[in-house]
């Protein structure tokens, strides 16, 4: 498989993932990725990003009853 940007090679590591949403600034420092061994470019597969998806409903219903101030 090669990089969609530089054509580099796709090795099987992890890649760590930030995203703000809704507020909140979420962080996973190393989560399953197909990583481009020249300019380090992270895909994930479907497994992966249900399984953030995920993570994003739990943090938003749990957080439905929060005050903002």
């Amino acid at each position: 498989m090669k990089c969609m940007y530089c054509q580099g090679k796709m090795e099987k590591s992890t890649a760590p993932l930030s995203l703000n949403r809704k507020g909140y600034h979420i962080h996973w420092d190393a989560i399953e990725a197909w990583v481009c061994s020249q300019c380090c470019e992270a895909y994930f597969e479907a497994k992966e990003v249900d399984t953030i998806q995920k993570a994003l409903s739990a943090l938003e219903q749990e957080s439905e009853g929060f005050l903002k101030v």
